[in-house]
């Protein structure tokens, strides 16, 4: 295995890390664990190399923090860096920091947290932790000993990136990359400018999940098949990742053993500044591919919400184009039931068309929510 430098930190972490936000599942679903089978798949992991375990309060129907803590059991927690991370949504005043590191230490059978992150930042959730005084809640852990490094996942633009990593010595983030979503939220940018302020980089979405490897376009893979070197899909888009040399570790959700296998080994080998002008020719064309398969081009800037309605019109967008452009449709029908669930998918569009007038790109959109509304009911059939 190799490892890398997290940042500034003096730490070292495995070029792979193990995100715990698709473990295998039991018949219950996506909330039932196959805990047997997840504790193999980490542990075997460990053996291999790997120190970096992400999970989250959330993840699987709240349960899937205590599949971890029965993981690490043994023997295996002093071997990792474990990292999760603080629900800040679901926080409503400083005391309830307190009440969720407590409830999810004893979940994870631990009494520290080697990486404590603020969850799933935006603009909205960094203002609402601005005001709740989260991160003095953070120094205080920190210096009870509860946590030892802090950091943050992220989930907005650039700006509100770059104001974020300005506002606190973090240790590390996690952002969202890989190579068709370069320059998506902090994409490219954020990595290098995190970098250049000593954070440590930590990847998620290195596959888009698994977008980038299950259902691969016949043209796609035509491509892949040019290569001098055969590699999967699956390693393509890990070895992009790895690549750069401003990454610390990329995060992979594995739900199997195999993929567990695959991807150890590929981290053995991956390096940075590995890859060739030939294979970026390969990346490019495959980007492309991805990219004219898109149906709607919105660029989520998110001009165009919030809704009067509520309807949920830049996630319903990107549901579309996943499906158009990766085939994705469980996800898409399992989304897209979710947005029926709290009301905000196209059912509830009167065609005001606000939406429309604050559009930067003057997209038609009333016209494509009832495209995507037809979509999903003919899918559903």
């Amino acid at each position: 295995m190799q490892y890398r430098e997290l940042g500034n930190s003096g730490l070292s972490v495995s070029a792979l890390g193990f995100g715990c936000m698709r473990l295998p599942v039991s018949k219950n679903g996506d909330a039932g664990v196959n805990e047997s089978e997840a504790c193999r798949m980490i542990r075997y992991a460990i053996d291999n190399g790997v120190n970096y375990i992400d999970t989250a309060y959330n993840y699987h129907g709240r349960q899937g923090e205590i599949a971890v803590g029965k993981a690490l059991a043994d023997g295996y927690r002093e071997k990792v860096f474990l990292t999760t991370k603080c629900p800040v949504w679901l926080l409503e005043s400083p005391r309830d920091f307190d009440k969720y590191l407590s409830e999810q230490l004893e979940r994870l059978r631990t009494h520290y947290i080697d990486f404590y992150l603020l969850h799933s930042l935006n603009k909205e959730l960094w203002d609402k932790a601005k005001k709740l005084k989260v991160l003095d809640c953070m120094d205080n852990a920190r210096t009870r000993g509860l946590i030892r490094h802090i950091g943050f996942s992220f989930h907005d633009t650039f700006d509100v990136f770059r104001e974020i990593v300005d506002a606190y010595e973090w240790t590390l983030t996690l952002i969202h990359l890989n190579y068709v979503d370069d320059y998506y939220q902090a994409g490219l940018s954020g990595m290098k400018y995190a970098a250049s302020k000593g954070l440590g980089v930590v990847i998620m979405e290195p596959l888009r999940g698994g977008k980038l490897t299950k259902n691969v376009p016949r043209d796609v893979q035509a491509v892949w098949d040019q290569a001098k070197v055969k590699r999967s899909p699956a390693e393509w888009g890990l070895r992009w990742v790895w690549n750069h040399p401003e990454v610390s570790c990329v995060l992979s959700g594995m739900s199997s053993m195999d993929q567990v296998m695959e991807n150890v080994r590929i981290a053995n080998d991956a390096r940075p500044n590995s890859l060739t002008d030939d294979d970026f020719h390969l990346f490019a064309q495959v980007k492309s591919i991805y990219k004219d398969r898109i149906k709607i081009p919105c660029t989520e800037c998110n001009y165009c919400v919030p809704c009067p309605n509520n309807v949920a019109i830049p996630d319903v967008f990107s549901l579309c184009n996943d499906f158009f452009a990766y085939g994705a449709k469980d996800s898409f029908r399992e989304n897209y039931e979710y947005l029926k669930k709290v009301n905000a998918d196209p059912e509830a569009c009167i065609e005001c068309k606000k939406c429309e007038d604050l559009c930067p790109q003057h997209l038609p959109i009333t016209h494509h929510l009832k495209e995507a509304k037809a979509l999903f009911e003919g899918i559903s059939k």
